[in-house]
């Protein structure tokens, strides 16, 4: 099979964000406290390392969750019906997803606090 051009690529990947933005909702409030920290690192003014840091944290939220959705979607698609082996690879993936949100939270104190509370 020939590769698709690169723009084609692109909008393939472009795509697949779309459908994540519109179908999850905790993609969606992801992208809200993604909106808040781009506020927070305006307002507060952080510094380059700290606003590397909270994009980092961020951008691995949402690698997690698109990598989470896109194992339970083809889990779903192999079993559809209730199996307790798909249920491990489902509640495992969303493990990922906890891990990540459990560092962008250490993250986020770490990085604010010297901004609103020194």
């Amino acid at each position: 099979m020939r590769k698709p051009p690169i723009h084609k690529s692109f909008e393939n990947a472009f795509n697949g964000l779309w459908l994540m933005i519109k179908s999850e909702r905790n993609f969606q409030l992801e992208l809200l406290a993604f909106a808040v920290n781009v506020f927070l690192i305006f307002y507060l003014k952080l510094s380059s390392v700290d606003t590397i840091l909270i994009l980092i944290v961020s951008f691995g939220i949402f690698a997690a969750e698109i990598f989470n959705t896109a194992i339970e979607k083809i889990c779903d698609i192999i079993q559809p019906d209730f199996d307790k082996r798909i249920g491990f690879i489902k509640d495992i993936a969303a493990g990922a997803v906890i891990l990540m949100a459990i560092l962008s939270v250490i993250v986020g104190v770490l990085v604010y606090w010297k901004y609103i509370f020194i």
